[in-house]
């Protein structure tokens, strides 16, 4: 109950709820991607990608142009793909849907060091994220219109690091040294509540086991609806069955969609 009231107070974290969402989405991910910048990641991670640094224009693009106001629904996944936000700078960020759907297409740097099984070529990269591609390709079907879906919804990633072993292999936040992963989440936890102090959603909503874990933690027992969906990654066996279908069937079980 604490949450809900804090949720009808003036303040929301330090923030006006009558403010200008986005601003305040802004300078939270602004904090984020300065405070990660500062952890150091040992073996075997030989190289970590912040696209809230290299790829910063795209992603505060998104922002201001999706996340301008409350919504119903927060969609949270849990950290960048290599041919996705890696490249792109958006949460679950295939270059298609982002360029075509989502309507952005910004200058990309590079990210120091690079790797050079991973290169980053921003909206060039001629690979397709799989995972990308079913989420924002349902709801694309489903309302048609970016404006009808971002007047309730909005995807976020809850970390927004990238972690490369030396053969070039994504590891994935989970799979961190136990004090690594401690300073990491402790992080990216402050920034989850702040972006949802912003949103102010009804619904939080994990995409995959690891961000509806987060999303359970942060907010235990607080006035806030939590559920997950299936991860739309082709690692997957039951994603690769059909993962729209599935991942429908649960929204609408919960009573997220009609």
């Amino acid at each position: 109950m604490a949450f809900a009231l804090e949720l009808r107070d003036r303040y929301v974290w330090g923030v006006e709820k009558n403010g200008d969402v986005s601003a305040q989405v802004i300078r939270a991910a602004k904090k984020l991607a300065a405070q990660v910048g500062e952890l150091q990641f040992g073996s075997p991670v030989t190289h970590v990608y912040n696209p809230l640094a290299y790829a910063w224009k795209p992603h505060e693009v998104y922002l201001r142009k999706f996340g301008a106001t409350r919504k119903r629904v927060v969609l949270l996944g849990m950290n960048p793909g290599p041919f996705g936000m890696v490249q792109t700078g958006i949460p679950f960020g295939e270059i298609s849907a982002v360029r075509d759907w989502l309507g952005i297409r910004e200058r990309v740097g590079k990210p120091n060091p690079e790797h050079p099984r991973r290169p980053v070529t921003g909206f060039d990269c001629v690979r397709s994220e799989v995972s990308g591609q079913r989420l924002w390709g349902l709801f694309a079907r489903r309302f048609g219109d970016p404006a009808r879906f971002f007047a309730g919804h909005i995807v976020m990633n809850y970390c927004p690091l990238a972690f490369l072993e030396e053969s070039g292999r994504n590891r994935t936040p989970d799979k961190l040294a136990p004090a690594e992963r401690e300073a990491l989440t402790g992080i990216c936890d402050e920034y989850l509540r702040a972006i949802i102090g912003s949103f102010r959603p009804e619904w939080l909503i994990g995409i995959g086991d690891f961000a509806a874990k987060r999303a359970e933690k942060v907010f235990a027992g607080a006035a806030l609806r939590i559920g997950r969906i299936l991860h739309p990654s082709p690692a997957s066996p039951a994603a690769n069955r059909d993962w729209a279908a599935a991942a429908t069937a649960q929204l609408r079980s919960l009573g997220v969609w009609d």
